[in-house]
């Protein structure tokens, strides 16, 4: 699939050396096609890393994607570059008055925090209502699924003893249900994070259906709405080295972190570690894509479903 970006947006050169197809803007507008309209609200501190991931992630499908990178008004960015965000990214009050086909809304390093004392709180509530008229379908990442659970089903994240660290077994919960069409019965993903939201309330909603949990990580993939609303608690768009990074990133600062699970050969971290969820991650976000973006959404994008 191409993915039409911006002809100088720094993590088009890392795609194309993975031989992902990449389409900037000139070629894009000699295509007779309308692009799927797919809007990123990137609320991770490291945006490029998040946006190489992302875009990652969405290259399997035949489908041309055309991706909006967003961010708040409502918080000030540290880690990425502000020439870098006023050239590649819209502030949210920047696009309201758009629609979009699918939305995303990754995780964040605030999970810790009640959501309301999340400085940006107030403006993702607005987004995330805003996302009920004007998306076909929002795919809520980790903190972004903890959010949207709580506002929109009012089930509240709980904090865990020790942090969820490592690769998971999870086991597909309904298998007639497209978003999980290709997945093997039992299946390894991503987590990181210190909090969970219960899984015993999740299943006691009735407008929720869960997809895939597990024994150890709990909730791993449900949906709402058909599809309008899907929530990720992994992070299925992680690369190979990122739980390294975060491992040995809290090392060095002396944090209690336990080696992440089911991830370095022979459980040492000298060795490379393992890439066993990219298959999965590419299944459902191509599955997204098609059964619940493409195959929903109108040609005219005024006529997005409500």
């Amino acid at each position: 699939m191409p993915i039409r970006v911006q002809n100088d947006l720094p993590v088009k050169e890392i795609l194309e050396r993975e031989n992902i197809f990449v389409m900037d803007e000139h070629r894009a507008t000699h295509q007779d096609i309308r692009p799927i309209e797919i809007g990123l609200l990137n609320l991770m501190p490291l945006k490029e890393d998040t946006e190489l991931q992302i875009l990652r992630s969405l290259s399997n499908t035949p489908l041309q994607v055309d991706v909006s990178f967003i961010t708040v008004s409502s918080h000030e960015s540290k880690n990425t570059p502000t020439s870098h965000l006023n050239k590649f990214y819209q502030k949210f009050s920047e696009v309201r008055d758009k629609k979009f086909d699918g939305f995303i809304i990754t995780g964040a390093p605030v999970e810790q925090m009640p959501f309301e004392d999340v400085d940006y709180w107030q403006e993702l509530k607005e987004i995330m209502e805003w996302s009920k008229t004007h998306v076909t379908s929002t795919l809520h990442l980790c903190w972004g699924a903890q959010a949207g659970l709580y506002y929109h089903y009012g089930i509240d994240k709980v904090a865990l003893d020790h942090k969820l660290f490592g690769v998971f077994w999870h086991k597909v919960m309904n298998r007639k249900i497209p978003l999980v069409r290709g997945f093997d019965d039992v299946f390894l993903a991503p987590h990181s994070r210190h909090t969970d939201v219960p899984m015993e309330k999740i299943h006691a909603d009735p407008r929720l259906t869960v997809l895939a949990e597990s024994e150890e990580a709990g909730l791993f993939l449900a949906m709402a709405e058909e599809g309008r609303q899907i929530f990720v608690m992994g992070h299925p768009e992680y690369d190979r080295v990122t739980l390294d990074g975060e491992y040995k990133r809290d090392l060095s600062k002396g944090l209690p972190i336990e080696m992440p699970k089911n991830y370095y050969e022979d459980d040492n971290p000298e060795n490379k570690p393992l890439l066993t969820w990219r298959a999965t991650a590419n299944n459902l976000y191509t599955n997204w894509l098609n059964y619940y973006v493409y195959q929903i959404t109108p040609y005219d994008l005024e006529g997005t479903p409500f």
